[in-house]
């Protein structure tokens, strides 16, 4: 088989990774890639959201199967793109990627088919909004509608701090179009997990749960980022409430999406969080979390390849999965300034060094190969990943690599997966 992995990250790089043990994959190619992914796969100069030259391309090198890595290009249609033209992809249509595109879309979902979610009310007019945050006071959480990177949920302590979230989003435009609707929403409490799901727009094939590390700096605190870290499997998550969340969110997402003529193929991502009312969904992505394919992919033990078949061809009930039984753990290294602005084209020191132990990856994220150099290229640069028996031994294994790696302005946060150790003691 010949695949194409659209996208340039550390999910991306996981995917080449995984797919480049596949017996029945005889090239693979990335675009655009980086540093990392070159070493297992061809890139190839042309941009994630360049649909028809994605298409043309797949077309042109006989493609049998496309696989989608980020967000933006499932909300632009690739998938509708490639379908048209007869190629294989994985990922859902335009229309079934409003679930992640769109937050109102998904609530309204949620809603209509009895998820368990928070309680909202979604606003085009910014001083309605701010009338209605007056009206019910903080905590409230603030939600930018559309993609944002991961930036657009602001949890707001203070009524000060939600009409300020208000004013970026809707007068200032910090997220562009994706501010154009608000949604106010109640502050749950609780601890917060994912789990995420191959499916077929029929049958559901859950992943191992895994725990995300949005904030900047340890201990949840600073500006959201697109992820500083995560571990899986997450303690947090009992047997009991996976099968919970299979049957009562992701199971009636995947049927009501159906049912509003919109199926939904590829990889549905819940992020939950654990209230003492139960698991309700914060939000559904439609793709592979990143980071947290960093920590579910390399705990897949079955080839990754006749999955994503199963889920293109719509016959995923046929297939088991087979997952390590370990603990992963990725920490994300990122450029000095991150999230906000930050230099690029700093050289990356230790890598090396850092991949001698076997059950160590470094996956590549923002970077670049230049003159023999591996340099940075983006603000999220590597997600160093551990595997082990166990999640103090991997924990112990990822920083080690991590202490290994240098470059001018780094920063990651150390305390990744603490949380988890309560549960484990």
């Amino acid at each position: 088989m010949r695949i194409l992995i659209v996208g340039g990250g550390g999910r991306e790089h996981t995917l080449a990774w995984k797919i480049n043990q596949s017996p029945l994959v005889e090239k693979i190619y990335c675009a655009p890639g980086n540093a990392g992914i070159s070493e297992i796969a061809e890139c190839v100069p042309v941009s994630a959201e360049d649909l028809e030259g994605l298409a043309g391309f797949a077309e042109k090198e006989k493609i049998d199967l496309t696989v989608v890595g980020p967000e933006a290009p499932l909300a632009k249609g690739i998938v509708d793109v490639f379908k048209n033209k007869g190629l294989k992809i994985f990922g859902p249509s335009k229309k079934a990627a409003q679930l992640e595109g769109s937050k109102v879309f998904a609530k309204d979902l949620m809603i209509k088919y009895d998820i368990p979610t928070a309680e909202h009310k979604t606003f085009e007019n910014p001083d309605e909004a701010e009338q209605y945050i007056k009206k019910v006071g903080a905590p409230v959480v603030i939600k930018a509608e559309g993609l944002a990177a991961g930036k657009g949920v602001i949890v707001c302590e203070e009524e000060e701090e939600a009409l300020l979230a208000v004013k970026r989003i809707m007068i200032d435009c910090e997220f562009g179009d994706a501010g154009s609707r608000v949604i106010v929403e109640e502050c749950l409490r609780g601890e917060e997990a994912s789990i995420l799901a191959f499916t077929d727009g029929e049958s559901v094939l859950p992943m191992v749960s895994s725990q995300d590390h949005k904030p900047i700096f340890d201990g949840d605190r600073g500006p959201n980022t697109g992820g500083m870290g995560a571990y899986a499997p997450a303690p947090v998550i009992t047997p009991e409430m996976a099968r919970f969340v299979e049957e009562e969110v992701l199971m009636p997402a995947v049927k009501g999406l159906k049912a509003e003529e919109c199926p939904y193929s590829g990889v549905i991502y819940a992020g939950l969080i654990l209230t003492e009312k139960g698991p309700k969904v914060l939000e559904f992505n439609c793709r592979f979390g990143d980071p947290e394919a960093q920590v579910v992919i390399p705990l897949l033990k079955s080839d990754l390849v006749p999955i994503l078949q199963a889920v293109v061809e719509g016959s995923l009930k046929e297939i088991k999965a087979q997952w390590h039984n370990n603990y992963a753990v990725c920490v994300v290294m990122a450029s000095g300034g991150y999230p906000g602005s930050y230099e690029k084209g700093k050289v990356i020191t230790g890598l090396e060094e850092a991949n001698e132990d076997k059950d160590l990856y470094v996956f590549h994220a923002g970077t670049k190969a230049l003159d023999g150099q591996t340099m940075t290229n983006g603000g999220r640069v590597l997600g160093v990943t551990g595997r082990a028996g166990t999640l103090t031994e991997t924990l112990d294994k990822t920083y080690d690599a991590v202490k290994k790696i240098n470059f001018e302005g780094v920063q990651y946060r150390k305390d990744i997966g603490q949380k988890a150790l309560k549960y484990l003691a």
